[in-house]
């Protein structure tokens, strides 16, 4: 029986600190000291991101309208991007259609200089927005991967490359999540739980977010409130409470409130609150194209917001994902990744990825400012998030989808 290769995709969207946020011009104002290419590479793949986190959530949430959602479609995409380097004939196309792209419209030269240009953008020091990502590779001693493949992954996608003894379990896992937890912050541990016997390589993907809001919410007027699950069921939440202006508009097309808040630095949350009985259709109906058009136009109103404290995480197991969008090879003993190794016959016998959301009043970076506001002096519309809602967390000069989720139950962690 072949050798098995063992990849680890994992993330964390570690902490989103949820508090009204400065305008999306301003945001770009505050970094424009900074040069920016006028239509960089990461711009190109942009659009196939923002299919394959729409795929990608369709299909979980196929898979469950019960339970939250929560995942990094960047940190996904670039980890099977940087494994596709080392693929050939059917597993390598089916990798690179499964992320949406298509072959004869994009080079491939094209989409690793895309991930490599976001690799870059993102790791970019930025005194706002805490935002890091990370790629390594775990290679048994006793593997000799090819001089291209190790060449390439590591100046396109920045991975480091770590010798691990795999006949050794233990100490193989305890590797691999010890870089996770560092890489994280602390906020990913054990995220390993089995290694298979016979692995020889895992590749790790981490992704950490910690954003602060520019007008943070008042401790004090969080207080408990329902949160309606389904018809059946309620939960009692730390709502928080805001009266001021916030980038909010109903949607007829989607049914459904949106709500713009965005992060200090380069990055905007999205907050989709279906009607009643309307989250399917929302999930059916929600587009990259109509998502750009909310980025686009943007007015700001008073309102009452109401908004849960809550802290979620996701755990998939993308092997079951992945398969459904077409990517198969690469997990079956027909696998072609002879482009990483001739020492053996690799395929991918394990695929993980989690993601951890928090959201809360202030954010640890926030300050003891206070922020005035001129507001109408009539009675603002009150707006609730007491329901099933959908997110999406954009950050703005790579036009890429950082995390997407859905929150069904905020006390569901």
């Amino acid at each position: 029986m072949p050798s098995s290769i063992s990849w680890g995709l994992l993330l964390l969207a570690g902490l989103s600190y949820l508090a009204a946020g400065s305008l999306a011009e301003d945001a770009q104002e505050t970094d424009a000291s900074k040069p920016v290419q006028e239509h960089p590479a990461s711009h190109r793949i942009a659009p196939n991101l923002a299919e394959f986190a729409f795929s990608l959530y369709r299909v979980l949430a196929h898979e469950s309208n019960t339970t939250n959602i929560f995942f990094s479609p960047v940190s996904i995409a670039t980890a099977l991007a940087s494994l596709s380097l080392g693929t050939k004939a059917d597993t390598h196309t089916q990798i690179l259609e499964g992320l949406g792209f298509n072959l004869t419209e994009t080079s491939e030269a094209d989409i690793h200089q895309g991930f490599q240009n976001l690799l870059q953008t993102l790791n970019r020091p930025n005194s706002q927005l805490q935002l890091t990502t990370g790629s390594g590779l775990f290679i048994d001693h006793n593997l000799k991967l090819l001089d291209k493949f190790l060449e390439d992954v590591k100046n396109l996608y920045h991975s480091e490359a770590f010798s691990t003894n795999f006949t050794n379990t233990e100490e193989a896992k305890k590797q691999i999540n010890t870089y996770v937890e560092k890489g994280t912050q602390g906020k990913i541990v054990d995220l390993v739980k089995d290694l298979d016997r016979g692995s020889v390589l895992a590749l790790v993907n981490y992704i950490f977010f910690k954003g602060t809001w520019e007008k943070p919410f008042e401790v004090d007027h969080t207080k408990e409130e329902d949160f309606h699950v389904d018809e059946t069921t309620t939960v009692r939440v730390p709502m928080m409470n805001r009266e001021g202006m916030f980038d909010l508009h109903y949607c007829p097309t989607l049914a459904s409130w949106v709500l713009q808040m965005d992060y200090l630095g380069n990055a905007t949350a999205i907050f989709l609150l279906p009607d009643e009985g309307k989250l399917q259709h929302l999930e059916d109906t929600i587009t990259k194209e109509i998502l750009a058009k909310f980025l686009k136009n943007r007015e700001s109103s008073s309102i009452n917001l109401h908004f849960p404290k809550l802290s979620i995480s996701g755990t998939i197991d993308l092997k079951l994902v992945l398969t459904s969008l077409g990517i198969t090879k690469v997990f079956s003993y027909e696998a072609d990744l002879s482009g990483i190794t001739e020492d053996a016959a690799l395929r991918v016998s394990q695929a993980l990825h989690k993601a951890v959301l928090t959201i809360d009043e202030k954010g640890t970076e926030a300050t003891g400012a206070t922020v005035m506001e001129i507001t109408p002096h009539s009675i603002p519309p009150e707006v609730k998030f007491d329901r099933p809602f959908l997110l999406v967390i954009i950050e703005h000069y790579t036009k890429s989808p950082l995390f997407v989720g859905k929150v069904v139950n905020p006390t569901q962690h």
